[in-house]
């Protein structure tokens, strides 16, 4: 397993020494030049192995040096991070000098060797930048390990061709004018390669372990001084980052300095790239208090951790995909926990298997998606590939400038497949992807495909484009741009971010028929039978089983806010009945001498006989205001149309809701009792309630005869006489 703090210090050696500070012992690691003293014979090995794949193809006619075969991907087996990072390094290392090491060994005469077999050719391209690195002095390992057969025999073999090697890279240099071997690469290289290493380097604070303040003060006690930008940035400075207030940007050459605070021994400070930064505060921007977010691949444990730093651990849960192996998810564990990260859950499931309906992610609202890209925008590609579990061809890519078409193709199709997967989650409210890519296949061109695919779930509203906002607090989240993208450059590396967010209902017209299958699929409506089906005694057992479990006064007022527009429209549209039908009856009286008989009109409902309201469901606002006047000019003029006709009108509101709406003031109140009441229809009286049982049906919900309200079969309703008037 990689200990947290080989794993977070990147490149440190395996040496440590134990020094006190204010809290007592604290491991500490040291900086080790890479190259000058050697390295391990399985770092050889390994690097071989990744040199084998990368390695630039020649034509056959100019192919003077042979390898082996490599069709078979190789199996890379590192002792800890520190090895996995030098054995990438010094693959690419060897790629970038292929040209110029392939023609020291010709010139030598150590290539052709009869007893070195082509599968070791790579073994002796990597051994001899290694060398020539050191110039030819001998390795020096200072603690035990495991030799390496074929790397012993490399070695002794180079002991004997020193003087050679040395003279034949002399000759080199002289034959194409370059002081130093750096100055023998493509210029398009060396650019990058000093855009590279002039990168500031950036890290977020883990405030599960101090907070922005003490690390300022922490900072200045070592001689810090804080500067405005990133370009104000020289010696012992640093500067907060303009997008994330929880990212810190320090000069390069302070890397290994770095390394030897406190704040980086200890968890409190953690280097990353800042794209990864900026997709977690972007997603954690959407979640509310009690959401829970996905994040489809399990790439770079800092991200994770980076993104549980930024939720509340009491309420959110992180779901992490992809974690297949005990042995992982243990290693993994112990590192969130040991940095005071508590609320990861991790998933054996690859993201493209988890079923879009798994009820253990029903509260998850977000989707953090940063699939494999081809990464050709990151500033540091062995970062990239240690921590975020990237291809080694990208290795190849950046030195190449870019990528085969081939490969471009696969990724974008595969990233386009994750993105429609993604979109499948009925529950889920927003996605946030990202990638390091600087091709628009992989970035605007996938989300456009995936928005124009309409794969959304069945039950839920598409998706659409909004800007990234990635602090509510920030001055910078003024851009309208609806793709965020930075260009790789000397200040920052490559990013693109876009995030889908679902559309909001705003369908105005829903009739009452409507209204109880929406808020049932709201969960809205616990308790409320939606549909004659045979789904109806499921649901009832799901509705009695959820109200002994949870009783939120929240879901209360939701329901009040959801019904309160469709209560009074139905009411108001019934008086207007009312009224209508006296008006018409007089008429028709006065006219005939009673030949037509009609019905006894039913008496309009006066404002004391509404029903109450909650005082504390909140006032409507001006859409919700706008809604209603239209909803009321709608069943009013569908009310004109029904003068026509001669009958009485039964309104029957929707069964098991209380109708308890009242007209005084503006703050509607809506009762949670679950039955409706049955005004009688019956003028003064006692302060006694009347019984009103006079059912028109044998159905469990059905019309009382005396009055146009509902009524439960098996229960008796009183109405308060006093009431009504």
């Amino acid at each position: 397993m990689v200990s947290l703090r080989e794993d977070v210090t990147n490149d440190t050696s395996d040496s440590s020494e134990k020094i006190s500070d204010e809290k007592g012992p604290v491991e500490k690691r040291t900086m080790t030049v890479i190259g000058r003293n050697g390295y391990h014979d399985a770092v050889y090995m390994n690097a071989a192995k990744i040199f084998q794949g990368i390695r630039t193809e020649k034509p056959k006619d100019k192919m003077l040096v042979r390898y082996g075969d490599d069709s078979l991907p190789p199996t890379l087996t590192f002792k800890d991070d520190y090895s996995q990072r030098v054995s990438y390094e010094l693959a690419f290392s060897a790629l970038k000098y292929q040209d110029l090491l392939e023609e020291v060994l010709l010139d030598s005469g150590v290539y052709p060797c009869y007893f070195i077999p082509d599968e070791l050719t790579s073994l002796l391209v990597v051994m001899l930048y290694d060398l020539q690195d050191r110039k030819f002095q001998a390795r020096e390992i200072l603690d035990k390990e495991e030799p390496v057969e074929e790397v012993k025999k490399v070695e002794h073999y180079f002991d004997s061709f020193k003087t050679k090697l040395a003279a034949a890279l002399a000759r080199y240099r002289i034959k194409h004018g370059a002081l130093s071997i750096e100055s023998s690469l493509p210029e398009t290289v060396r650019k990058r390669e000093q855009r590279a290493s002039a990168l500031p380097l950036c890290a977020w604070i883990n405030t599960f372990k101090i907070s922005l303040e003490d690390v300022f003060r922490e900072l200045e006690k070592k001689g810090f001084t804080g500067v405005e930008s990133v370009s104000d940035l020289d010696h012992y400075t640093y500067c907060l980052d303009q997008y994330c207030q929880d990212v810190l940007f320090f000069p390069s050459s302070l890397k290994e300095e770095l390394f030897n605070l406190d704040l980086f021994a200890d968890c409190k400070l953690l280097l990353q790239d800042k794209s990864r930064s900026l997709a977690v505060h972007s997603a954690q921007v959407l979640l509310n208090e009690d959401d829970d977010i996905l994040v489809a691949h399990v790439g770079s444990y800092l991200t994770i951790a980076h993104m549980s730093v930024l939720t509340n651990h009491s309420t959110s849960n992180i779901f992490v995909c992809g974690v297949k192996s005990s042995a992982k998810a243990d290693e993994l564990m112990n590192l969130f926990l040991h940095m005071g990260c508590e609320n990861v859950q991790l998933l054996h499931e690859d993201f493209m298997e988890i079923d879009p309906r798994n009820r253990r992610l029903k509260k998850a609202k977000v989707i953090l998606l940063l699939p494999q890209c081809s990464g050709l925008g990151v500033g540091n590609p062995i970062d990239f590939i240690v921590h975020d579990h990237g291809d080694a061809g990208l290795l190849r890519d950046v030195y190449q400038g870019r990528v085969s078409e081939d490969k471009l193709n696969n990724l974008a199709q595969r990233q386009l497949n994750e993105l429609m997967h993604a979109m499948k989650f009925d529950k889920v409210q927003a996605i946030v992807y990202c990638t390091c890519s600087v091709y628009p296949e992989e970035n605007e061109l996938v989300v456009k495909k995936a928005l124009k695919s309409e794969v959304e779930g069945k039950q839920a509203e598409p998706y659409r484009l909004i800007p990234p906002v990635f602090n509510t607090c920030s001055d910078s989240n003024t851009s309208t741009e609806l793709f965020f993208k930075m260009e790789p450059s000397e200040i920052s590396s490559g990013c693109f971010l876009a995030v889908l967010q679902r559309e909001k209902d705003t369908s105005e017209n829903v009739s009452v028929k409507d209204t109880l299958p929406h808020a049932a699929s709201e969960e809205l409506l616990d308790d409320i039978v939606v549909e004659n089906s045979e789904k109806k005694a499921k649901k009832q057992r799901k509705a009695k089983k959820r109200r002994r479990n949870v009783t939120s006064r929240g879901t209360e007022l939701k329901t009040a806010e959801f019904l309160y527009h469709q209560v009074v429209s139905t009411m108001k549209a019934e008086v207007s009945v009312s009224k209508a039908v006296g008006d018409i009856k007089q008429k028709t009286m006065n006219q005939t001498s009673g030949s037509v008989q009609l019905k006894k009109a039913i008496k309009p409902v006066s404002a004391k006989a509404l029903p109450q309201v909650l005082k504390h469901t909140p006032p409507l606002s001006p859409a919700g205001k706008v809604t209603y006047e239209r909803q009321t000019l709608a069943r009013k003029a569908h009310t004109e149309r029904r003068k026509l006709s001669l009958k009485t009108v039964e309104i029957a509101f929707p069964p098991g809701i209380t109708p308890d709406l009242s007209l005084q003031g503006s703050k509607p109140r809506v009762s949670m009792r679950r039955c409706f009441h049955c005004w009688a229809a019956a003028k003064g009286g006692k302060d006694t309630p009347t019984v009103c049982a006079q059912p028109s049906s044998q159905m469990a919900v059905g019309v009382c005869k005396a009055c146009p309200y509902l009524y439960t079969e098996g229960n008796t309703f009183l109405c308060n006489i006093n009431n009504y008037t």
